[in-house]
């Protein structure tokens, strides 16, 4: 009874652990610019948390998106291709009626260029064989203007200035 036991709890927390994925990445900078910072992803059950702490921004809001490759090669970040949008939605702010599944929305950097954004979703996975939630093969993109969440398909943003591939 008492092996029986001890392998429950075992195999138990052996499952908890399995559960939980953690990717840790460094942000590129892109288009001229200095930006740098990490993302941090972890998924726990069904939950993805995105992380991003940003340094050296230009004052101000930042959009930022999940982009369709998972590539930062371009010197402009263009090597990322176009919004992560697999159901083919029109742009929009996430959790309103049509919004892609790269639509992450804005972060602000203070005086000092320095931002953080914490994001939360059930509709993204690490490395699923779901193709419509997986990020892995994508990137995270941080543009150098706001998010307007209607002009399409891009929000009105402007230029890549940093650019994070998830592998």
């Amino acid at each position: 009874m008492k092996f029986t036991k001890i392998s429950m709890i075992f195999c138990s927390a052996i499952l908890a652990v399995s559960c939980t994925t953690t990717k840790n990445y460094k942000i590129n900078s892109k288009s001229g610019t200095n930006t740098q910072g990490t993302v941090d992803f972890n998924q726990k059950g069904k939950m993805v948390t995105m992380d991003m702490s940003v340094f050296k921004l230009t004052p101000g809001i930042h959009a930022v998106h999940i982009h369709e490759k998972g590539d930062c090669s371009a010197t402009d970040g263009s090597s990322a291709g176009g919004h992560w949008n697999p159901a083919k939605d029109d742009h929009g702010k996430w959790g309103s009626e049509h919004f892609h599944m790269g639509d992450i929305g804005n972060l602000t950097a203070d005086k000092e260029g320095t931002a953080r954004l914490i994001f939360k979703t059930d509709k993204w996975c690490i490395g699923c064989t779901d193709e419509s939630k997986n990020i892995v093969g994508k990137s995270i993109i941080i543009h150098a203007g706001k998010d307007d969440f209607k002009t399409q398909p891009t929000g009105d943003a402007g230029g890549r200035v940093g650019c994070v591939e998830i592998k």
